[in-house]
C-alpha cells in the first residue's frame, strides 16, 4: 500500500479543503514546495487550473484515464495543475496527483481563486 500524505487547501483565505496526496515523484515536487500560493482559474465548467508550463512536474506515472470528482491531477501538455469538481466523462492524459475529501461543487461559482497547499497536521 502506498504512503499518502494529508494536504490542506486553502481557497481564498476562507474555505478549507482536505487532500491525500499520491506517492510519486509529482507530488513529491510539490510537497517539497509547501506551503505554495498559486492562482487558479475555473475552466470548462468542471476544473479550477492553474498552468505551470509543459514540464513542471515529472509525469512518470501519467496514463490517460477518466477522473473522479475532487480528484487533483496534473496534465502533461500544458503543464496543468488542476482541481475537478465536476464529471463530464472526459478522458485525459493525466499524472494522478491526490484526492479532496469533501465537497468541491463550490468552484463552480468561482471564476478564480487564490489557493494555498500546505502540509495538513
Amino acid at each position: 500500500m502506498s504512503k499518502k500524505t494529508l494536504v490542506k487547501i486553502t481557497v481564498n483565505g476562507q474555505q478549507t479543503l482536505h487532500a491525500q496526496f499520491e506517492d510519486n515523484a509529482a507530488t513529491q515536487q510539490l510537497i517539497n514546495q509547501m506551503p505554495f500560493t498559486i492562482n487558479m482559474d475555473n475552466l470548462y465548467s468542471r476544473e479550477m487550473c492553474h498552468r505551470y508550463g509543459h514540464g513542471a512536474l515529472p509525469t512518470k506515472e501519467a496514463r490517460d484515464t477518466g477522473y473522479q470528482v475532487g480528484d487533483i491531477s496534473y496534465w502533461p501538455p500544458m503543464g496543468s495543475l488542476v482541481i475537478l469538481y465536476a464529471q463530464n466523462g472526459e478522458v485525459f492524459d493525466q499524472q494522478p496527483i491526490g484526492h479532496v475529501d469533501g465537497d468541491v461543487s463550490f468552484f463552480s461559482g468561482i471564476n478564480s481563486a487564490k489557493v494555498t497547499f500546505a502540509l495538513d497536521d
